[in-house]
């Protein structure tokens, strides 16, 4: 009797033990077939996206001298200015200018240490080209021996695969780039031409001009994602007073302002 007893009870618990595991069962797989999404990545707060607009070359180290021989520095000024105050209207308002002074070499390292220990989220160099000197030719300007090479025209967008953002900051040259297409602009094929010697680089980007460029110290070194842009050829003798005309500085304000906002919302 004593063990019949004992076999009713451990049937009893095999079936109460049963039935627990079957209620359990549908609340297990649920949780493995539907399990907890990965945490997106932040998104861009357009107010509080701190956006570095470098004003490349100082005005001790002014880099090229235009077709009428003027410094790439004042062009780099103007148009960093304006860049950033139309970043600012459109909703951006961590941009911040970027000046600075000194020779060439210590104030990239300079203009590095600035954007790295703001915590920027985005830097943006802003130049103006030129041609190695084997093309330039020689003219006459107001009196004075000046340079120039109408030979070639057009910006430019670099970036660098030594930058910890590389990925970003292509994503971003490609955008600026379209918007300028858009607007009827072209970028400067000569980069990629044997012509251009040391200054010749890898074309990343066929349809709206972005380069590769590891040497720069502004893209290689800035802990957040960078890009140089060459906004036209100030050794062009058309494009020069182009570049110098409020209605081209408008423009390509207005584009980086639309790639930028584009760029944020993808973020």
């Amino acid at each position: 009797m004593g063990q019949s007893r004992g076999i009713i009870v451990s049937l009893v618990l095999t079936l109460v033990a049963s039935i627990l595991l079957s209620s359990l069962a549908p609340a297990v797989a649920r949780k493995t077939a539907n399990p907890k999404p990965l945490q997106s990545p932040a998104k861009c707060e357009m107010p509080k996206f701190r956006i570095v607009v470098d004003a490349g070359h100082t005005p001790d180290s002014y880099g090229a001298l235009s077709a009428r021989n003027d410094p790439e520095f004042g062009f780099n000024f103007r148009l960093a200015s304006l860049i950033t105050a139309k970043l600012r209207s459109e909703g951006f308002a961590a941009t911040r200018l970027l000046v600075t002074d000194g020779k060439a070499r210590p104030s990239l390292f300079k203009r590095v240490g600035t954007a790295n220990d703001g915590r920027a989220d985005l830097f943006l160099s802003i130049h103006h080209d030129s041609v190695p000197d084997k093309l330039l030719e020689t003219w006459e300007f107001d009196g004075a021996k000046s340079h120039f090479s109408d030979r070639f025209s057009g910006h430019s967008l670099f970036v660098s695969q030594q930058n910890p953002r590389f990925a970003t900051s292509l994503m971003l040259a490609r955008m600026i780039g379209r918007q300028l297409k858009e607007l009827g602009l072209h970028y400067a094929s000569q980069y990629s031409l044997p012509v251009m010697g040391r200054y010749r680089r890898q074309l990343l980007d066929r349809d709206v001009g972005v380069y590769r460029y590891d040497g720069l110290v502004v893209l290689s070194r800035t802990r957040s994602a960078a890009v140089l842009l060459e906004a036209g050829s100030i050794i062009n003798r058309d494009e020069e007073m182009a570049m110098n005309a409020p209605e081209r500085q408008e423009l390509i304000a207005g584009a980086v302002a639309v790639a930028m906002k584009e760029f944020c919302e993808r973020r």
